[in-house]
């Protein structure tokens, strides 16, 4: 009997021995470029939203259930959606579920695991150098003339560039192409067009409990800080498998406990309805016909 139970024992230690070399790595190391290159999709959209990104890409394994998620339950918008966030018990990370709004950006990290596994990485082990590279993207796209005030956002002058939604309780996903907007245009190009605001998402009060409030995701740019829920972001590559940001209004499953039943239709986006924020298009209407059984 002693024997049997040494056993089990042993693999307890080798496992907890194996997850504590997994999280002693050397960080990556990635060089400005290379950075430049990670951040340029993401690096004009609005800061709360920008923000929010980088935060989820660090929980890289959450991302393709979340994106799956929100494409099913999309139809759902301000409470009904914020109550089924709440009543299904997600078991990811807050960072996750406050991007669950958001199922066209959720859809662009699932599409690029790849990409998104490698920014979180970038964000865990250089969070500053990637805050500079945003800034140097967008300080080229302003020099060029693409990145400007409209009617959807607010662009500051600097020192450091910030992007602001007019209103800050809608949040709007611009749509444009990388290999456009941070190169000088040619001539005769309307650089008008270039970044297209067609989809937006009213992203107020109902979820407040994500940190989506006013100035709750904010970059304190200066200080190379980022600030969600109104609490600095402290996730790094040395602390991540125990760092715990605080969402004091969010239930946390345990692990491996038994979530509901489903208590909503499943209707996964249309072709239609996913291309459209792609293109920087409005989002068609809804035209989803139950299934008859």
């Amino acid at each position: 009997m002693p024997r049997m139970r040494s056993v089990p024992a042993a693999l307890v230690v080798l496992a907890g021995m194996a997850a504590a070399s997994a999280f002693a790595q050397a960080p990556p190391s990635f060089a400005p470029g290379q950075l430049d290159q990670l951040v340029a999709r993401i690096a004009l959209y609005p800061d709360p939203l920008l923000a929010q990104v980088l935060a989820a890409a660090t929980y890289p394994n959450d991302i393709p259930a979340a994106a799956e998620w929100a494409d099913q339950h999309h139809y759902l918008a301000g409470q009904a959606l914020a109550d089924a966030i709440s009543a299904d018990q997600l078991p990811w990370d807050p960072s996750v579920q406050a991007l669950l709004p958001f199922p066209s950006v959720l859809d662009m990290m699932n599409s690029d695991m790849n990409w998104t596994t490698q920014l979180g990485n970038a964000f865990l082990a250089q969070q500053a150098d990637v805050m500079d590279a945003v800034e140097r993207q967008r300080a080229m796209a302003q020099r060029y003339g693409y990145l400007r005030s409209n009617g959807q956002m607010v662009v500051s002058g600097g020192p450091y560039i910030t992007i602001m939604p007019v209103n800050p309780g809608y949040i709007v996903v611009p749509y444009y192409d990388p290999a456009v907007v941070f190169l000088a245009p040619r001539p005769g190009f309307a650089i008008g067009g270039a970044i297209r605001f067609g989809f937006g998402v009213s992203i107020g009060g109902f979820f407040a409990p994500w940190g989506w409030t006013a100035g709750g995701i904010r970059f304190d740019w200066g200080g190379h800080t980022v600030f969600l829920n109104n609490a600095r972001w402290g996730r790094t590559w040395v602390n991540r498998g125990g760092y715990v940001h605080p969402y004091a209004a969010i239930r946390r499953p345990a692990p491996g406990s038994a979530r509901p039943a489903e208590a909503h239709a499943l209707h996964p986006r249309s072709e239609p309805e996913r291309n459209a924020p792609r293109q920087g298009r409005a989002m068609p209407r809804e035209t989803h016909q139950e299934k008859r059984r």
